[in-house]
């Protein structure tokens, strides 16, 4: 007995994504939604999703590379924007970003300051997504999933700084394999998840354990409601392991949720 991630109803759960997103668009008057671009699965995936939904003439692609984006992200992004047809505009972040470490004394080299810096070029990034959201009535569709929601993986006001979140339901081996079914190149569905916030930065740098063995322990865990001990015994992950994935949940509560106040809480 083992903990499966289950599989998708394509058909069914791509209508039901199709159908949030015209909803969300409509309801907003919003002439459409930019997506930023990185040539990765969730962003192709909810490119996808998008034009599928709105149509191409009513998504628009930006990519923000740095200096050390890898070519073939960049590739891969204008590759999957060319089939799917949609518009497109490159922005480097690289020159925004200097701006902010110079005058803030940040050195991204310096250990200490890593993730100071990683989450400038996020804020950056959503920055550059708003003005174009703003100037053309579009809203920001975010590229977020499920397993990177639940342990808090992503920037507040960074990548987690958007409109609307079609995919944030799906896990990441999820996102993969529907990606796959709609067309997105293989390569592309299944190429190791980075961030690219820093050189050389990949999802394992900073996560427990990559998505093919970390979605199962999230099923478990918030799914069926299994104990860290029941879910280590299923998976065959230590359970330090399951209860560091516990403890990330609730460290980044914070970030899944409306800033608390005496009015609203």
């Amino acid at each position: 007995m083992s903990i499966e991630v289950p599989a998708l109803d394509y058909a069914k759960v791509t209508e039901e994504i199709l159908s949030f997103i015209r909803t969300q668009v409509e309801e907003a008057r919003a002439e459409g939604v930019v997506v930023g671009l990185s040539g990765g699965a969730d962003s192709s995936l909810t490119a996808t999703l998008c034009v599928k939904a709105l149509g191409k003439e009513r998504v628009l692609g930006l990519l923000l590379p740095t200096s050390f984006t890898p070519a073939e992200d960049i590739r891969d992004a204008e590759e999957l924007a060319g089939q799917l047809g949609i518009k497109t505009e490159q922005v480097n972040i690289e020159g925004i970003c200097q701006s902010f470490f110079k005058d803030l004394r940040i050195d991204p080299q310096n250990p200490a300051h890593r993730i100071p810096a990683a989450n400038i070029r996020a804020r950056t990034r959503m920055i550059i997504l708003y003005y174009y959201a703003n100037t053309n009535n579009l809203l920001v569709a975010g590229t977020g999933d499920r397993s990177e929601a639940l342990i808090g993986f992503f920037t507040k006001y960074g990548d987690g700084g958007v409109d609307i979140l079609p995919i944030a339901h799906l896990y990441k081996t999820q996102v993969r394999a529907l990606a796959e079914y709609l067309g997105v190149p293989h390569r592309i569905a299944y190429k190791p998840s980075s961030p690219q916030l820093y050189p050389g930065h990949r999802a394992t740098d900073e996560i427990p354990l990559d998505y093919d063995r970390l979605d199962p322990i999230l099923v478990g865990l918030f799914d069926r409601n299994l104990p860290p001990k029941e879910v280590s015994r299923l998976t065959g992950v230590p359970v330090n392991t399951i209860e560091e994935v516990l403890r990330r949940f609730n460290n980044s509560k914070h970030k899944r949720a409306f800033p608390p106040s005496i009015m609203l809480r």
